[in-house]
């Protein structure tokens, strides 16, 4: 059992060699290859915690911790890769996307030592920092570089503050609804990165509705929906 349960941390850190291949990808400015190899990355970022719990890694595998292993690869796969992006993709001067990147590292460094980031009803306490979609958006809009300096100054900000993000998932709440949304989401992504991030307007436009769909949803009472 000792040994299935190493499998699944070594699972995990699975994760940190695509975030590699998805450097790579970066430095060569192949911005879809690169969000290709952070989706598998994201995959098993998605799926590795059943596994963890099924083999009981904690008891099973007590010498790695499996909640450091996962803050480790999720800070490279969510923050550190996707703002090299920003930073190298000519979306602003070269001084301001330097010193967006840096804003972004550090505020998500601390929401990562954030020990009240989830909330009892899993979502999540300030912006989550998935600068991995930030990223993703920026590269697809490709919008004015002052549009881009207050897009990234406003989720750092974000970060901070104590509203509630949803999880697509974890959370019960219209729990079908999150689902389906992100599944639709996920065949338009895949169609935008086939079409090398620059797919027709109605992909983009759905894109950004499921988008400010999932910013908001957080923000719904629980009794309104249940009204």
């Amino acid at each position: 059992m000792g040994a299935l349960a190493f499998s699944v941390h070594v699972f995990t850190a699975c994760g940190a060699g695509f975030a590699l291949l998805a450097m790579v990808a970066a430095v060569a400015h192949d911005w879809a290859m690169m969000f290709v190899w952070l989706g598998v990355a994201l995959i098993i970022d998605g799926v590795d915690g059943s596994f963890a719990r099924a083999v009981d890694t904690a008891a099973n595998a007590p010498r790695w911790s499996g909640d450091v292993l996962d803050l480790v690869v999720d800070f490279t796969t969510y923050v550190f890769v996707p703002t090299y992006a920003i930073v190298a993709a000519d979306l602003m001067p070269l001084t301001w996307a330097l010193a967006m990147g840096f804003v972004i590292t550090v505020t998500a460094a601390l929401y990562f030592a954030d020990g009240n980031m989830k909330s009892a009803d899993n979502h999540f306490v300030g912006f989550p920092a998935v600068w991995n979609l930030i990223a993703f958006y920026l590269l697809l809009v490709r919008p004015s570089a002052w549009t881009t300096v207050a897009v990234i100054m406003i989720f750092a900000v974000l970060t901070f503050v104590p509203m509630k993000f949803i999880h697509p998932v974890r959370v019960r709440r219209l729990r079908w609804l999150n689902t389906v949304a992100l599944l639709v989401w996920s065949a338009l992504a895949l169609l935008a990165l086939s079409q090398g991030l620059a797919p027709q307007p109605w992909v983009t436009a759905a894109l950004c509705l499921i988008a400010v769909y999932f910013l908001l949803a957080g923000l719904v009472p629980a009794r309104a929906v249940a009204t």
